[in-house]
């Protein structure tokens, strides 16, 4: 015991004569972390910039994909010969960025930035493209697709839920161009919308997973198009679902958190989802239990580490990081009392967001997306629920 006393003795002395316990800088904006030592005290991280500079480099993410047909992960079931075909000749407008649902969200940036910053240098380009794949011809052509019988379940639900986030996009933009977009978009919005409304009744249990089957998320973007259109009925199906599926959820295991190829948090998706459908008093209960540490104002989350950027799995945890970081933001933006997670938020942006560009970059076709709809929550008020 006294060899033991000694050694706590000696540790206690050495620590507190270390001179290296200044203050810690406030990190500059867009600047990595790199010391994942224990912490005395909360760093602070600037809020990322958003202004029509970053536009002008994010933009170049989806204008490079949405037309690049190979490489391409189709993902179909094959019914026959004549479902072997060109990715451009099945899907005329979202046959780019290797797979469907980030040539959507590929589309879902170019509108989103366009309307955000309508001066940015490629506008008219932008502009150009858009009106040029999104016809009444080419959505025809994608509805028959989802039509058949043998792709009842394609993309169920995350790239359901990114077309309804692109219809949107367009639906709330007051502008000629994007009302005759949404338009022509319309009848492939109608499918996936008849898909939710068949799909969820016979879900029994929620998929609780950090990919594209989980369920919060794709309730959630689905839950945004309902209010922002007016679809009442869609609208209260998927608030019936979430609470069936989340209300009675207590203590989630944030900590066993994120598992090697997250790019959601299946926590924190679930945390998105009931703040848009539960009034203010149901919500604070429900996270009260959910995940009651949310509240400290010294709670810290670490950003998702990324060990291999040229891994296409791998990089999965960079879309973690800005997708906690939209979760952060709209809470925040929501209900003062967890303001504090803002810097939360900062800090995962800071760490994905210096990373995006790169040769080997295995990201770009997609994680484009979830960085401009992170910094785009950091100060947006989408999504709230109208209690």
């Amino acid at each position: 015991m006294k060899t033991r006393s000694f050694f706590i003795l000696l540790l206690s002395i050495i620590v507190s004569c270390n001179p290296s316990e200044e203050k810690k800088k406030t990190k500059t904006k867009m600047e990595p972390e790199h010391n994942t030592a224990a912490k005395s005290e909360i760093e602070q991280y600037d809020a990322p910039s958003f202004t029509v500079a970053e536009a002008n480099q994010l933009i170049e993410f989806p204008l490079h994909c949405v037309e690049n047909e190979y490489p391409n992960k189709l993902g179909q079931t094959i019914g026959s010969d004549e479902d072997l075909q060109s990715p451009e000749a099945l899907h005329p407008i979202f046959y780019g960025c290797f797979d469907w649902h980030s040539a959507v969200h590929g589309y879902w940036s170019m509108v989103t930035l366009l309307k955000q910053f309508p001066d940015m240098e490629k506008a008219d380009e932008i502009k150009q493209l858009l009106q040029k794949n999104m016809t009444t011809k080419n959505v025809l052509k994608e509805l028959d697709y989802f039509q058949k019988d043998i792709n009842k379940t394609y993309e169920r639900t995350y790239g359901w839920a990114w077309l309804l986030k692109l219809t949107e996009a367009l639906h709330s933009w007051d502008d000629p161009m994007a009302q005759q977009l949404a338009e022509n978009l319309q009848p492939l919005t109608d499918e996936i919308v008849l898909k939710y409304k068949e799909y969820l009744p016979k879900l029994v249990y929620p998929i609780r997973v950090g990919e594209h089957t989980n369920t919060a998320f794709g309730l959630a973007f689905a839950w945004d198009y309902a209010n922002a259109t007016g679809d009442t009925a869609f609208k209260k199906l998927i608030e019936k679902r979430a609470k069936d599926f989340y209300l009675k959820d207590e203590n989630c295991p944030i900590t066993w958190e994120p598992s090697g190829y997250d790019f959601l948090s299946p926590c924190l998706e679930e945390v998105d989802i009931m703040r848009r459908v539960l009034s203010e008093t149901e919500f604070k209960d429900w996270l009260d239990t959910f995940l009651p540490a949310l509240k400290n104002n010294d709670y810290h989350l670490e950003p998702g580490k990324v060990g291999d950027r040229s891994d296409g799995k791998l990089v999965h945890l960079d879309g973690l990081n800005f997708s906690r970081a939209w979760v952060f933001y709209g809470l925040a933006n929501q209900y003062p009392e967890y303001k504090h997670l803002t810097n939360s938020a900062n800090e995962h942006v800071s760490y994905s967001y210096p990373n995006l560009v790169g040769d080997s970059y295995e990201g770009g076709h997609w994680l484009a997306s979830f960085a401009i709809y992170a910094l785009q929550q950091n100060r947006s008020d989408e999504g709230k629920a109208p209690h």
